[in-house]
């Protein structure tokens, strides 16, 4: 029996991957470890909880204010020792975090395959986003199996001399969390706080964004509920202190702004569903709302996922307080038919079912 081992250490990793754990494992003829990084801690939690998935490993990395330094030095001194042991057949990482990158280069160290779910993202400047863009492309050169989730990615490895044979395009996995995530019947104290109020969904976390970036998104925020009282904005705030402290800061005693501690995937997939739009610097968002008919404004200057700004369900904002500003009232006052156009435009993510043909991809290639 083949041995595919998944890797993943955060909470966007863990709601991509455990759907891919759990279609590897209704294959017959595969053994499937996983072992988690624990890069996030009480946010990866949340996750496995929801899908029933429980790690075989747990590196237990996390400690207050960690930096690149600690993540990638922990995870590659820890992690040998479990590959050591296993002696995986193949192993299964996930999109661009630190986790993604160490975990590839560990199996590359001892000549154990890589296999890379989310292939193919690019913004083509290494320093945006910081350090995903460079862990992408550091993974695309070690990985024998990569699947690209559009044919976009797809034509970006092409780009960089990937071998065809190993590219395979089934979709984002994020789509087929959903499945498991959104219920009809969803209720929340937050909804009710909300009441009759149009919800805007907000998050922003990213390092290229703290300081000035982020205030000035935070303003932007503020200024809108000025404008618009019947608006009221959720905000689920990352554990990163910088960002927590600014989020006070900035916001203070806004009544029309919730701060509240990051959500479980239910909870969090439902009041996408249930808002008015989001705004976020977030990637996994960027293929979670389209996927439920929700505009989505890019808090960045430049996205990896430019097939949903191609389709017109995401608007590429940047950080800029004026620039936020005029889009998102653009979509309150749908000026020019944006919101109607934005909230029906087409999903480029894929049907739901790429965790199925990835499952079927890496057992017909192990046994080849």
């Amino acid at each position: 029996m083949k041995k595919v081992m998944v890797v993943f250490g955060t909470r966007p990793e863990a709601i991509k991957m455990c759907p891919v754990v759990l279609a590897l494992k209704k294959r017959k003829k595969l053994d499937v470890v996983v072992c988690v990084s624990g890069q996030h801690r009480e946010m990866l939690s949340q996750v496995l909880d929801v899908f029933g998935v429980v790690p075989d490993y747990n590196l237990d990395i996390m400690k207050e204010k960690q930096d690149l330094f600690h993540i990638t030095s922990e995870i590659l001194l820890r992690f040998k020792d479990v590959l050591q042991k296993e002696k995986p057949d193949l192993i299964l990482v996930h999109g661009d975090t630190s986790t993604t990158f160490v975990s590839a280069l560990s199996a590359f160290y001892l000549q154990i395959p890589v296999g890379h779910v989310e292939a193919g993202l690019r913004t083509n400047d290494i320093y945006s986003p910081f350090p995903e863009e460079f862990n992408r492309r550091g993974v695309s050169i070690i990985s024998r199996l990569n699947f690209a989730p559009t044919k976009l990615s797809r034509e970006n490895l092409l780009k960089e001399n990937v071998d065809p044979k190993t590219i395979f395009v089934t979709g984002n996995t994020a789509i087929d969390a959903l499945k498991v995530t959104v219920k009809k019947d969803f209720d929340s104290d937050y909804l009710r706080w909300v009441g009759d109020s149009k919800l805007i969904l907000l998050t922003a976390h990213r390092r290229e964004n703290l300081g000035k970036p982020l205030e000035n998104i935070f303003e932007a925020v503020n200024e809108l509920t000025r404008r618009y009282p019947d608006i009221k904005v959720l905000y689920p705030v990352h554990m990163n202190p910088l960002i927590r402290e600014t989020a006070a800061k900035v916001f203070k005693d806004n009544k029309q702004i919730k701060l509240i501690d990051p959500l479980e995937p239910i909870s969090f997939h439902n009041l996408i569903s249930k808002s008015f739009f989001v705004m976020t610097d977030s990637g996994g968002i960027q293929e979670e709302a389209p996927s439920l008919n929700k505009p989505v404004l890019v808090l960045r200057e430049v996205t990896e996922r430019p097939e949903g700004v191609d389709g017109g369900t995401l608007k590429l904002v940047g950080t800029n307080k004026d620039s936020i500003l005029e889009a998102a009232c653009d979509l309150m006052e749908n000026r020019n038919g944006i919101f109607d156009k934005m909230s029906s435009a087409e999903n480029p993510y894929g049907d739901g079912f790429a965790s199925e043909r990835i499952a079927e991809i890496v057992e017909n290639e192990l046994y080849r």
